[in-house]
């Protein structure tokens, strides 16, 4: 894997763990859930927070590898 196409996919990750987080609080502040729905979404919740977490380190980890790249070729 390219680091382009590992940033690419970092990008691609953050944006859709983003859009689901944004959904998840939609649904709970929308309210008049059951219990157990609320549970459901706030574990969702917890596990989109992770991905865009881990999406964001492979962003860094990948800008990092850029910029090395960059200071061997200079």
């Amino acid at each position: 894997m390219s680091s382009i196409s590992a940033f690419q996919s970092g990008i691609a990750g953050f944006q859709s763990g983003v859009q689901a987080v944004a959904q998840n609080t939609a649904d709970i502040a929308r309210g008049g859930q059951s219990t157990e729905e609320l549970t459901t979404t706030l574990v969702q919740l917890d596990a989109n927070r992770t991905q865009v977490e881990a999406a964001a380190r492979v962003i860094e980890t990948s800008n990092d590898l850029v910029g090395t790249l960059l200071d061997i070729k200079v």
